[in-house]
């Protein structure tokens, strides 16, 4: 019965990181690079809405200009990766820590309390089934938003670059900018969910994106174990992304309600994702090992 009581909340979580987890979708599938701005550039959304709704702001306007803050912040890690030919996950690293001390100056502490009964939020763990409407129309928007945009001209050059950088750049195609132009979006979006995790929590705080990554990348993986086989669609592929962070946060709350030690959560969330990812190359390789057994056999 617990868990029942527990899970509009989780679904709730999962929708939200399931946000995050589009914005790794874009570096990590789309742009084939280990972007680890993001935990960062979550915390940056959350402290600029927090802010701005501190001092009065609508909370719309506050979570455009979160997406914008994280836009810059994936700005300096393309600028560190195209123009000044920083490998992409240390350009990630560098802008991760300088984000940590701008972060740390924007909120002014380590916290700001944003409660729900003294400032206008859309998002609220007060009321869950609200909460899972308001974000549930915000995963629309943003799929509807992308799945256009990546049907343009720039989202398929985007695209090229990702699948193939040489014969994109023979093609003509910016590849440095569309590069740049990748990381803007995946740490805008990563930053507008941090945004919507911040009114949810009632609080932004500058660890709330440690180990970002890692619920990112859990949820692509096992987003696209689920679903994202089964199309290839773009669409269905973003909804996948979803669809994984909310299992992502069903069975940790699951794994939390069995009794498991929360020190361990990580831990756990690490391994899931490292097996995830080495299923396609056992496959691989062991494939290969049974043809050559079968060949050396005849």
């Amino acid at each position: 019965m617990s868990f029942i009581n527990a899970l509009p909340g989780a679904i709730a979580q999962g929708m939200i990181w399931g946000i995050m987890a589009i914005g790794v979708y874009i570096t990590y599938k789309i742009l084939d690079i280990a972007d680890l701005t993001v935990d960062g550039s979550i915390v940056t959304g959350a402290c600029v809405a927090a802010v701005m709704v501190y001092n009065g702001v609508n909370i719309w306007v506050a979570m455009l200009c979160a997406f914008i803050a994280g836009m810059l912040a994936g700005l300096l890690t393309g600028l560190f990766h195209t123009f000044m030919g920083i490998p992409a996950i240390l350009a990630g690293i560098l802008t991760q820590l300088i984000l940590w001390s701008v972060n740390l100056k924007i909120l002014g502490k380590p916290n700001l309390g944003i409660s729900a009964r003294e400032y206008a939020v859309a998002v609220t763990q007060l009321y869950k089934w609200r909460a899972i409407i308001v974000v549930g129309i915000i995963c629309v928007a943003i799929i509807a938003l992308l799945y256009w945009f990546f049907g343009t001209e720039l989202g398929a050059s985007l695209r090229a670059t990702g699948c193939n950088l040489r014969m994109s750049r023979a093609q003509g195609i910016n590849t440095n900018m569309c590069k740049i132009l990748g990381l803007m979006l995946s740490n805008g979006i990563v930053a507008l969910s941090g945004a919507v995790l911040m009114q949810y929590q009632g609080a932004a705080d500058i660890n709330m994106g440690r180990g970002a990554i890692v619920i990112g990348l859990a949820a692509v993986i096992i987003g696209e174990a689920l679903l994202g086989k089964l199309s290839s669609n773009f669409a269905v592929r973003l909804f996948s992304v979803i669809v994984g962070g909310v299992v992502y946060y069903v069975v940790y709350q699951f794994v939390i309600l069995l009794g498991l030690d929360t020190d361990l959560l990580k831990m756990l969330s690490a391994i899931i994702v490292a097996i995830f990812l080495a299923i396609p190359y056992w496959r691989k390789h062991f494939g290969r090992k049974k043809i050559t057994a079968k060949k050396a056999a005849n």
